[in-house]
């Protein structure tokens, strides 16, 4: 057994990947699944949909790579994180699972808001009370699907992220677990007590018996025989934690942040949970043998999401690599500003009726200035989020971004966020860091990969991107972004 399957189960799409025995990248295989908007703001998956694109990617992988399933030393599964599935003992989902854009418990958010209990959520979670998180969004499920609260409390269905579905669908219903890292960003777990709040429950009437067991990242989370041969699954951590194990991010002050369908920072502060005053979240960046290692986070909800956009809902491309030749090409003259509100904003704003706008329209405005606008709109967003981790914890003037997924890619994206940054970017040779951390979970937990302090040493540069933008230009650009995100806001 000389390989471990990486199963990557993202917003809109899943790959499975095959690493080899020094970490290298064997074999990929893709499909993406369809998204789901009933209502303005709601967005929902089809998990069933999921599971059969984790199924075919898993056997499209292992016949590209030439494997057996007796080849694989084990499974590390990654997964888009908060969003909520509730199934039943056979594994059928009761509702489709609502995703973590989802709009739809605003109103609630803020009700509960009102009424006080953001502090004890925040308190005891880490987390802001906003419809992102996972807790409010399976109260829906239970209050309005027929019959589901009944049935949670006769303990006949069951809650879990993805990644809990994945694994007892994968074990035949053996397993009901998830990790530490995906505990935490239901707005149910207690990151500093290790455990599901009684309280928070019972305040949301969420039945603890459907809440899954919870393991460190690395642990024997069942094995499967789906795919011609028992294999253990053995890593498990949600999409930006396994990117922050991928970039090698274990010492405290270290800081990456990924480019998927949203935008993601954390920053790691060691063994000590820190509390924000800027509107960033407090989460487990990882667990080994009990022990959380803690971070500050800034999520974006919109990042490579624009790109899709552009291809998508404007149609003004055809393919997302051609969105660097056209904001090279846009009239330096114009400066558009686009807020990618789609589903409103995450940090630091966290305003779930914002959506999106777009500010500095002229008659010369074209498809190659909607494109540089929309790869700015990340490179500005990223900047309020390090400016919040500064003002909290007072990072050096000389610290460095570690970056990764899909959208680092772009050369003129990187150099950009550089530049409004002023500070260095790192992207590291390896750019899809999701899955290789949980492939060194797996791998490390199965005896086949190198210790955590060596795994740190493989890590490699392929390029960093230094800043080039002269301050007074950058001053500006920022103050209209700024300007932008204003009145934008929907308070």
């Amino acid at each position: 057994m000389t390989h471990i399957l990486a199963i990557d189960q993202g917003t809109t799409s899943t790959r499975a990947m095959i690493f080899d025995s020094d970490m290298g990248i064997t074999a990929v295989a893709q499909q993406e699944f369809t998204q789901h908007f009933p209502h303005s703001g709601w967005v929902e998956h089809d998990a069933n949909e999921i599971w059969d694109t984790v199924l075919a990617t898993c056997k499209d992988a292992l016949k590209k790579a030439d494997l057996t399933a007796s080849d694989i030393a084990g499974i590390g599964i990654t997964n888009q994180r908060e969003t909520v599935v509730v199934w039943d003992k056979s594994g059928r989902p009761i509702h489709n699972a609502v995703v973590w854009q989802d709009r739809r418990t605003a109103d609630l958010c803020a009700t509960l808001r009102d009424q006080g209990f953001e502090e004890e959520v925040t308190a005891k979670t880490g987390l802001l009370m906003d419809p992102y998180f996972s807790s409010t969004k399976l109260k829906w499920v239970l209050d309005t699907v027929d019959s589901a609260r009944q049935r949670a409390e006769n303990g006949e269905i069951l809650f879990g992220t993805i990644d809990s579905y994945l694994i007892y669908r994968l074990t035949n219903g053996a397993r009901h677990v998830t990790d530490a890292t995906n505990a935490a960003r239901t707005m149910l777990y207690n990151i500093h007590d290790g455990a599901w709040d009684q309280g928070i429950c019972e305040r949301l009437d969420i039945p603890m018996k459907m809440l899954p067991q919870v393991l460190d990242c690395a642990a024997d989370f069942g094995t499967t025989d789906l795919l011609g041969a028992p294999i253990p699954i053995l890593g498990v951590a949600g999409d930006q934690q396994a990117a922050t194990i991928g970039q090698a991010c274990f010492a405290p002050g270290m800081l990456k942040s990924t480019y998927g369908t949203g935008c993601f920072a954390l920053l790691n502060t060691g063994d000590t949970p820190v509390r924000s005053s800027n509107r960033l979240l407090t989460t487990i960046a990882y667990q080994f043998d009990g022990k959380p290692t803690y971070a500050l986070e800034g999520s974006i909800f919109i990042a490579g999401a624009v790109v899709q956009w552009l291809r998508d809902g404007l149609g003004v491309i055809k393919d997302a690599s051609e969105t660097q030749a056209l904001a090279e090409n846009a009239d330096p003259e114009q400066e558009l500003y686009l807020v990618p509100a789609f589903t409103g904003l995450g940090a630091p704003h966290w305003d779930p009726h914002a959506r999106g706008a777009v500010f500095g329209l002229t008659r010369n405005s074209g498809p190659a200035e909607f494109a540089r606008a929309a790869l700015e709109s990340v490179g500005f967003q990223t900047r309020d989020l390090l400016e919040a981790m500064q003002a909290d914890m007072g990072m050096p003037g000389d610290a460095v971004l570690r970056v990764d997924g899909g959208m680092t890619a772009s050369d003129w994206s990187m150099q950009f966020l550089a530049d409004i940054l002023d500070a260095p970017v790192d992207r590291p040779t390896v750019l899809e860091t999701t899955a290789l951390g949980v492939a060194w979970l797996a791998g490390s937990r199965a005896g086949l990969y190198p210790n955590q302090q060596e795994f740190s040493k493989t890590w490699d540069l392929d390029r960093r991107f230094t800043p080039k933008m002269n301050e007074q230009t950058r001053a500006r650009r920022f103050q209209g972004w700024q300007n932008a995100i204003g009145r934008t806001l929907s308070a």
